[in-house]
């Protein structure tokens, strides 16, 4: 397991009144080129990021945020967001513009065009970007009041909506990139001429940008899509332009070969191909199908996860899949989660939901009857299929879907026995994700935030966000903050997964909850006689099976280790005398408890192998007729080495015994068949 690279801070470097960030840093021998090279400052008495240009009024602080830094990378990239809405409009002039907010691994901007950007227009944009980074404009920020803003916009009527926001209705997330909604004063950025200072382009935004676009290293746009304007389907739709910048050429070049990879990898891909699942519009958007050859690498992990739950205390109960509202006001999921929840629909007189969560359910069954403190860790578990309503700009594939099923479970402890229980179930997740090869992870504590989705009183929250980061703490991984991230009822420790290209994962989560069971009035009986409230652990192994099925097909790019693999082995005769010779083969693995198919098509047997190469079965079995007659196979594997001359009974053996070890690796010829 290793932790996230940090980079060190920082010297404090003085700017002199008067002085510019820029010559500060340059007196102080602090680079200003390369990826170490600062890109922007930090003000330490604020805690404020400023350009390079900004010169204090009085004395001050400042630290140089370096080029590969998040933040270094996160200014890289809204500045070449500016310079693609720039490249907008003067290539579709009258093009009205959104907002162009950097985003993890890259950059987007919004646009009203005239009409859909196209693949042509793309590369067009891009030239056009390239010339404008060549031409070493510099951004020039200047402050200008609410009406100044209004005239000077009044051809831009999504800044406009933004200017207006400044001092009344909340703003999304994203409004912020360009604006400070809610601030006290705009500015706006001007793109000028390096030559003359003449005014080139300008554009709304709170910056802070880079001092030239010749300071952008490396770019390129990636994609274009539909997007409602501040994420709303109730707002007109724009055109949404995606790119990537990065601090450096070869880091740049990383991340397209790391896309590439990705796409590679993209599970959506290798479901069609390996004949894993689908999603029929018959049935509707982010609802899967598993087809048999998925159907065994689900049961697989069902049966794996069934069995580890039983060996670690739990109770397997079940629950419907609707319920009256009345159950989700009582747990709070009402009117807290209504968003991601389907409509209600009405029966009897009476609102029914599709079950978002299972947790309201288990409590009830934890009421059915009187607890006492001696039941207590009482733990209970299920496969439970639950219904979240996704925008369908965000379903994905597997990994985000409407229908799922998470291997659900919850915990009622004594406040005395929760630390114990939270410690047992990060035992319990972490162990699971290195059975299945996702062995490089971190932790990650969600806490509370301003909002208001959070009910329960300071104190208890405090109580709740100790234990848990106690707990995380103790396995010595690397446990990043993630303030304003809990569910509305306690906070939660959850397992971010790096697969085989370095993309993070949120896995496994584990939850402290101190308020449903007071919603539900959920007791037990204590030593004295007394009456108790229980804490309520949630915790989700797999979290959703379907996600990390997901996850798994693009870790191991469908090259599923053998024991999870749907089809383990190919028998590949070289001609039909042998097939009788393979099938006495498969029978003997079958008994083994192998997974193992015969091709006796009429193909050539060079396209038997490739068939059962681009399956990626796991081992290849080829007789030809003096196999057959020595009572042997030659053994093929996966990367392509073959044994020759393996004895049925040996290959059998070899076979069965790596399957059952469980390994996430693939074997060497030598390893498997020659001891």
């Amino acid at each position: 397991m290793s932790a996230a690279p940090t980079l060190a801070a920082p010297a404090p470097i003085r700017v002199p009144a008067g002085t510019t960030a820029q010559d500060a840093l340059k007196a102080a021998g602090t680079p200003l080129k390369g990826p170490d090279g600062a890109v922007v400052v930090r003000d330490l008495a604020t805690g404020d990021l400023r350009d390079l240009a900004w010169a204090p009024e009085a004395d001050a602080e400042v630290e140089p945020v370096p080029a590969a830094s998040p933040e270094g990378r996160a200014v890289i990239r809204h500045s070449t967001a500016h310079v693609l809405a720039q490249a907008v409009q003067d290539l579709f002039p009258g093009t009205r513009l959104g907002i162009g907010p950097p985003v993890e691994n890259g950059f987007y901007y919004d646009f009203a065009p005239k009409r859909p950007f196209t693949p042509e227009d793309l590369k067009a944009l891009e030239k056009r970007m390239q010339e404008i980074v060549k031409a070493g404009q510099y951004f020039s920020r200047r402050e200008i009041s609410d009406a100044d803003a209004q005239a000077e916009l009044a051809h831009e009527p999504f800044k406009l909506e933004l200017i207006g926001l400044k001092g009344g209705e909340a703003a999304s997330s994203d409004d912020g990139a360009d604006v400070e909604v809610g601030g006290a004063q705009l500015t706006m950025y001007d793109n000028r001429d390096a030559r003359t200072g003449d005014l080139v382009w300008t554009d709304l935004c709170r910056g802070p940008h880079l001092p030239r676009t010749s300071s952008i290293p490396a770019f390129s746009l990636t994609r274009s899509a539909a997007a409602y304007w501040r994420g709303s389907e109730k707002n007109p739709q724009l055109q949404r332009v995606y790119g990537t910048a990065w601090e450096s050429r070869e880091a740049h070049k990383a991340y397209l070969e790391q896309l590439a990879e990705a796409e590679r990898r993209d599970h959506r891909r290798l479901g069609v191909e390996l004949d894993l699942f689908s999603f029929p519009d018959e049935i509707g958007s982010g609802l899967a199908v598993f087809h048999p050859k998925g159907g065994v690498v689900k049961r697989e992990m069902e049966d794996y996860v069934r069995r580890r739950h039983i060996e670690e205390g739990f109770d397997y109960v079940g629950t419907p899949h609707i319920s009256k509202r009345g159950l989700f006001e009582t747990s709070g999921h009402l009117p807290y989660y209504a968003d991601t929840m389907f409509p209600p629909m009405e029966l009897e007189n009476s609102e029914y939901y599709l079950k978002a969560m299972n947790c309201p359910m288990h409590n009830l069954v934890f009421r059915s009857r009187g607890r006492s403190y001696r039941e207590l860790p009482l733990r209970f578990f299920e496969f439970g299929s639950v219904y979240r309503y996704e925008k369908s700009g965000v379903v994905h594939g597997l990994t985000r879907v409407r229908g799922l099923t998470q291997d659900d479970s919850h915990s009622y402890v004594t406040p005395e026995q929760a630390p114990g229980e939270i410690r047992h179930l990060l035992a319990f997740v972490l162990g699971l994700l290195d059975d299945f090869g996702l062995t490089d992870y971190y932790l990650e504590l969600s806490t509370r935030g301003d909002s208001e989705k959070f009910i329960g009183s300071d104190e208890e929250w405090a109580v709740a966000t100790a234990v848990l980061e106690e707990a995380a703490r103790e396995t010595g991984l690397e446990l990043v903050p993630d303030p304003g991230g809990a569910a509305f009822y306690g906070p939660k420790i959850s397992v971010q997964a790096r697969d085989a290209i370095g993309r993070t994962w949120q896995m496994s989560t584990i939850q402290y909850d101190f308020n449903q069971p007071a919603r539900f009035g959920l007791e037990y009986t204590t030593a004295d006689g007394s009456r108790q409230q229980p804490v309520m652990i949630h915790s989700a192994k797999f979290g959703s099976i379907e996600r990390f099925f997901g996850v798994l097909t693009e870790h191991y790019a469908g090259a599923f280790p053998a024991w999870l693999a749907p089809v383990q082995v190919t028998g590949i005769p070289v001609t039909d005398e042998q097939v009788p010779h393979l099938r006495d083969v498969a029978l003997q693995l079958r008994a083994r408890g192998i997974r193992v198919e015969i091709d006796d098509s009429d193909d050539r047997m060079q396209k038997k192998i490739r068939t059962a190469s681009k399956q990626k079965v796991p081992f290849v079995l080829i007789a030809g007729a003096t196999d057959a007659e020595a009572g042997a196979v030659s053994f093929r594997f996966r990367d392509g080495s073959q044994h020759n001359g393996v004895p049925v009974e040996k290959a059998v053996a070899a076979i069965a015994e790596w399957v059952a070890g469980r390994a996430n690796t693939d074997p060497t010829a030598e390893a498997l068949v020659a001891g």
